[in-house]
């Protein structure tokens, strides 16, 4: 089974655009099936993690004019990745709990709808919408609406909610047939202009060192997706800052595992200092990962001339739900919406005869995002080290979505593992000691950590 692991791994890694010669230094190892699944949820994470880890093994040998040293993956580790933040486990202290009350599955008068509540002002949307502030009282509400109109009247008022459709009723659709082709990563190029002065990530190393050491990431992403892209980077070495509104309210349970490795800062774009602070990291960023809606920076003034004229080198990473076309390119969504709109978890509820939504077993859509960011982040770098251009990313959920469906459907599924099958670490955050997952994948001679402990948002000044 290790053969086929690295034949999915090499063909994701050719769809990124990657080298066969890269690909050839990849071992793949572990069970065919991990995770139990209608779909092939332990290829996803397989392929997923080896596509970043080859790209930090590729640029890394470009910065030390070197072949890509040998880099592993195991089926088990990687599954345990995307099941990170579940696994989580503190030690002599709790986590808030990771969903709020009244987000979940509802009944509709014809079908199913899922309300994402994890704000607060996602929830004061589904609240003013039912008239109702607890779940029976959702439930009850939810009963006297149809679905779609429910979807249409949560998103009217500012929240967050998705239909469980069909896959074909999805692709019939305005927004999945607009959807229909996106990939996971979609990269674009412009040559450097002339004269520009080397960034120290541009540079070339010697001996033994993180492949990422010296580049400067500015994250302005949220929840899972984003935050898994730019804790891989930190692992091999990143700066990485991360950026929200002052008083922004992440989800609690998230931040002792997404905040690792990273810095955290606070800026208001509307206040004429903090922009100022802004444009000042900006023109010494490599690379800036955003998971805002599209057009959010633009709207503030930092559209793509903005950003290129303030640091011509800068590369940049965006991520959405919805994708970059069609009507709902502006969309707000989540991992768990995008399941039910694009037929996912209706197919797993066929697969396993219940009249229910039955999404997938772990957060996919987002981890497995995030780590093929990462890997089209890595490859970026290398190739404006190279080849002197520089990138714009755009990732979506709804592309990463099409690429499961792709893959073929599992045979058998595997028992569901327990928490002791994983391998756990021992870390510390600024809430207390815990036990992780550690960083899947290994680069021969490169040992990944995360330098700074997980803590608070906010709690760094804004600069490199």
């Amino acid at each position: 089974m290790a053969n086929e692991l690295g034949d999915l791994c090499t063909r994701m890694w050719r769809s990124l655009g990657g080298a066969a010669d890269v690909a050839e230094v990849l071992t793949a190892s572990g069970p065919r099936a991990v995770l139990p699944a209608y779909f092939d949820v332990t290829g996803l994470a397989t392929a997923s993690v080896a596509c970043a880890t080859l790209a930090a093994a590729e640029f890394l040998a470009a910065r030390e004019v070197s072949r890509p040293r040998p880099v592993s993956v195991d089926s088990s580790a990687a599954c345990a990745a995307f099941a990170a933040e579940g696994l989580f486990t503190p030690v002599g202290w709790s986590l808030p709990e990771l969903w709020d009350p009244i987000a979940g599955n509802y009944r509709a008068e014809d079908g199913w709808i899922r309300l994402h509540t994890n704000y607060p002002y996602h929830r004061a949307a589904v609240e003013r919408v039912l008239g109702a502030d607890d779940r029976a009282a959702v439930a009850a509400a939810a009963l006297r609406w149809k679905a779609s109109d429910l979807e249409a009247a949560v998103v009217s008022a500012g929240g967050c909610a998705a239909v469980m459709h069909a896959r074909e009723t999805w692709l019939a659709s305005a927004p999945g047939a607009a959807s229909a082709t996106a990939t996971p990563v979609v990269v674009s190029e412009r040559r450097l202009p002339a004269g520009r002065a080397p960034a120290e990530s541009d540079s070339r190393l010697s001996g033994t060192a993180s492949p990422f050491s010296g580049v400067r990431v500015l994250d302005m992403t949220r929840v899972i997706a984003g935050p898994v892209c730019t804790k891989f980077l930190a692992a091999y070495g990143a700066q990485v800052l991360r950026l929200d509104p002052p008083g922004f309210a992440e989800v609690p349970a998230l931040l002792p595992e997404t905040t690792a490795g990273k810095r955290t800062a606070a800026l208001d774009l509307r206040v004429d200092a903090d922009r100022g602070i802004f444009e000042n990291l900006v023109a010494d960023t490599d690379v800036l990962v955003t998971g805002l809606r599209a057009d959010a920076l633009a709207g503030l003034g930092y559209g793509d001339g903005t950003l290129t004229a303030i640091n011509p080198a800068l590369i940049v990473a965006s991520l959405n739900a919805y994708g970059w076309d069609g009507p709902w390119r502006h969309r707000r969504g989540f991992d768990s919406l995008v399941q039910m709109s694009c037929g996912i978890a209706a197919a797993g509820s066929l697969a396993v005869g219940r009249d229910e939504p039955f999404p997938l077993p772990v957060q996919a859509l987002d981890h497995a995002t995030g780590y093929l960011l990462a890997a089209a982040v890595g490859r970026a770098l290398a190739r404006r080290l190279t080849r002197s251009t520089v990138s714009r990313i755009r990732a979506s959920l709804i592309g990463t979505a099409n690429l499961l469906w792709s893959l073929p459907r599992p045979a058998d599924l595997p028992p569901a593992p327990s928490p002791g099958d994983f391998e756990l670490v021992d870390t510390n955050t600024e809430w207390g000691p815990a036990r992780r997952v550690p960083l899947p994948g290994s680069i021969a001679g490169v040992t990944a950590a995360w330098q700074i402990g997980a803590g608070p948002l906010g709690r760094h000044y804004p600069a490199w």
